[in-house]
């Protein structure tokens, strides 16, 4: 039986980087140690680390003017280190929110800086985008801050947001590499890599040249994006397994053809999956069809009685991980890239029975 990982994260990876792993796990590149043993001074691992960042500049079309950056400490240590680094407690930064994890963005900025919201902030689970305008933003502001892709509410960004010249920073941690996108439009982006970049313990971080080494406070060594853009990231021992990984996944994202070619499929998978929720009696999906999210897909079953008896028999059958988060409820499939339009297959294959002798 093929098993299916449709885990938020961490999430599934490419068989074929599995492969590699499992073929490297005890001699990496003929060194005969692996490289979970290699120093990161080593010229192996510095190669590896050369290749890595060459291979993100040329996939994501990444310019000089930014520094690549592999930090520690996960998307929510972006949470912090970007305000104290950009902004003051005499600042302020903008926030859209628009799911979970803009709400948890905002609550630590909020420990360093002033920060405004673009909308009220809402205790209900997001279904969409809240409107608000643009001209009534403090174009003085540090930064504007949104999360691409919110993972619980399946509620995604597919056009820019108007910040009023506000310079723009990310929270790609869940689309990163699943779509095409200018880098230039950005001052900041960060990414975990444990959804489509790899496994956890590393974040992607791109950021303007310009913006770094400009903190107006006192800060710590490990947190100041300077000490990572001037060493690239060997300041200290960093988590070289995840660096590793990560370039397997970024190779195998070029020989997919690179991220048009990505975002085409994962667009195929999705359509395929929200046009069987929408025409189901007993599935449906609650978020506006002009922000759905290419990546994550929450569905709710009619009959919530029923919830328990999908997840025992959907893991029966070699779907794994489909229990949407306790904030938001239902089922949720997250379909990132290393999900084959298989997976989609099978799993509409088993949502249809389960209609058939359910619904």
């Amino acid at each position: 039986m093929t098993v299916y990982n449709f885990s938020a994260g961490p999430a599934a990876l490419p068989i074929e980087v599995k492969q590699q792993i499992e073929a490297d796990l005890y001699d990496w590149n003929g060194t005969g140690c692996s490289v979970m043993e290699m120093s990161h001074r080593s010229q192996e691992f510095k190669d590896m680390a050369d290749e890595n960042e060459a291979l993100a500049r040329e996939l994501l079309n990444i310019s000089d003017d930014y520094a690549v950056m592999l930090i520690p400490g996960g998307a929510r240590l972006q949470y912090s280190m970007l305000p104290i680094n950009v902004s003051s407690p005499q600042g302020s930064a903008v926030y859209a929110i628009n799911g979970h994890w803009g709400k948890q963005a905002i609550k630590e900025a909020s420990r360093f800086t002033q920060t405004v919201s673009t909308a009220p902030i809402s205790d209900e689970v997001y279904a969409d985008i809240p409107d608000y305008d643009a001209a009534t933003l403090n174009p003085n502001a540090d930064y504007f801050h949104f999360t691409s892709n919110e993972t619980l509410e399946g509620v995604q960004w597919h056009k820019l947001p108007e910040t009023n010249g506000i310079p723009l920073c990310c929270d790609m941690t869940s689309d990163l590499l699943t779509r095409e996108f200018d880098v230039d439009d950005y001052s900041m982006i960060y990414a975990s890599a444990q959804k489509n970049m790899g496994i956890a313990g590393i974040t992607f971080v791109l950021m303007k040249r310009n913006m770094i080494g400009q903190s107006k406070n006192l800060i710590p060594t490990m947190t100041d994006y300077k000490t990572y853009a001037d060493t690239r990231s060997f300041y200290n021992t960093p988590p070289t397994f995840p660096w590793y990984v990560m370039l397997l996944v970024l190779r195998w994202v070029k020989a997919q053809g690179g991220v048009g070619a990505i975002q085409a499929a994962n667009q195929t998978k999705s359509s395929t999956l929200y046009d069987y929720v929408d025409q189901s009696g007993l599935y449906m999906n609650k978020v506006a069809k002009n922000c759905r999210s290419e990546v994550n897909v929450p569905f709710w079953l009619a009959d919530e009685n029923l919830n328990q008896v999908f997840l025992e028999q959907s893991s029966a059958a070699g779907l794994k991980a489909l229990k949407g988060h306790m904030a938001v409820g239902g089922m949720r499939a997250s379909i990132y890239n290393a999900i084959p339009l298989s997976g989609i297959e099978t799993l509409i294959t088993f949502m249809q029975e389960f209609e058939r002798t359910h619904g």
